[in-house]
């Protein structure tokens, strides 16, 4: 722990939040932006802080099977490749599509190692509950994530066991996959344990904003096979949005400018790049909080000076900064205080 302390940069105050006229909750972080080099060309804080990925690398980590053609061989549709990069939230849509791509691959949900789960979101969960449901592995929110290795590690004869495990090869081809993707070596990263059961990596934002830029410009990508599978994970993501997340989710609100890869992770991560601008943003709320992220990138967009208007303005409609009750009068707002540093001068 003191290690990690050591020489790090402080972090900075991004979102301050008021009950009445009375700041109540206050949220630092750090934000990275990076150029299609990989070069900071602004900041917040330190760009270069090591963050888990968690949920934010599902677009990197179905790179292996669909550059092996697993979309192919199983025959699968564009929306049972968009659901391999989800964290859904068992609506009836996500639900439809995980139970099809399990019946194409032939796995049932009995081999996910990912915990029995109940729907996240509310009105699928009462639904279900009042129907006489109980939990199930295909209700676990990166359950289409593990539907794509296990269908992978089919093709390719690996073992089904152990899927999950860092030793497998399913999990050792993501991780030289990754480590290239975004410009480490496989010893920089530091690898954990993420809460599907999955292994997971913290790297620096601005590495992991770069892998980013790589999602939205596969031109950057020397190996024409890798560059073909994030053309098509990309392009499946970005015509079924909702599937990439759900209902008023920030990476499916994203995801409908086509101009714009996204991807949130648990525990305050968020990853977007712009293609025609040909940037990656990588941001880490520190003390784990997502509720900010919608004000987040509203913030970072207005800031570069994104020309595309209509997407700023779906996030202000969606992601408002009135704080409200619960019968929803307005009990306090929200604002966004930070201010990036440009390295371009």
């Amino acid at each position: 722990m003191l290690e990690q302390l050591e020489n790090q940069v402080a972090p900075e105050m991004m979102i301050k939040e008021y009950r009445g006229n009375w700041m109540e909750n206050a949220h630092y972080g750090h934000i990275s932006i990076v150029n299609e080099y990989g070069e900071v060309v602004y900041a917040l804080g330190d760009p270069h802080y090591r963050a888990f990925t968690r949920s934010s690398a599902k677009p990197l980590q179905a790179i292996p099977g669909i550059r092996a053609g697993i979309h192919e061989h199983y025959g699968l549709s564009t929306k049972e490749v968009a659901v391999m990069t989800a964290s859904h939230r068992s609506e009836e849509v996500h639900v439809q599509t995980l139970e099809h791509l399990s019946e194409k691959v032939e796995i049932g949900e009995h081999c996910l190692v990912c915990a029995p789960s109940l729907p996240l979101d509310e009105g699928s969960k009462e639904d279900w509950l009042r129907a006489g449901g109980g939990r199930r592995r295909l209700y676990h929110n990166c359950s289409g994530k593990h539907l794509g290795v296990l269908a992978y590690s089919k093709m390719m004869g690996y073992s089904l066991q152990g899927y999950d495990q860092p030793d497998h090869p399913a999990q050792q081809e993501i991780i030289e996959t990754f480590a290239t993707m975004t410009g480490m070596s496989t010893d920089d990263l530091i690898q954990g344990t993420d809460g599907c059961g999955f292994p997971v990596f913290a790297l620096p934002l601005s590495n992991l904003a770069y892998g980013y830029v790589k999602l939205a410009c596969p031109d950057l990508i020397q190996d024409e096979a890798t560059r073909v599978a994030v053309e098509t994970i990309t392009s499946a993501m970005n015509t079924y949005p909702i599937l990439v997340g759900g209902s008023d989710r920030v990476d499916s609100l994203l995801l409908k400018d086509q101009n714009i890869i996204a991807k949130g992770g648990f525990k305050g991560v968020y990853c977007f790049s712009l293609k025609k601008e040909r940037l990656g943003i990588a941001f880490k709320i520190l003390d784990g909080s997502e509720e900010e992220w919608g004000w987040v990138v509203q913030s970072i967009l207005e800031q570069i000076g994104y020309d595309v208007s209509d997407t700023i303005h779906h996030l202000k409609e969606n992601f408002s900064k009135k704080i409200t009750n619960d019968v929803g009068t307005q009990v306090g707002y929200a604002e966004g205080v930070f201010h990036l540093k440009s390295s371009l001068s």
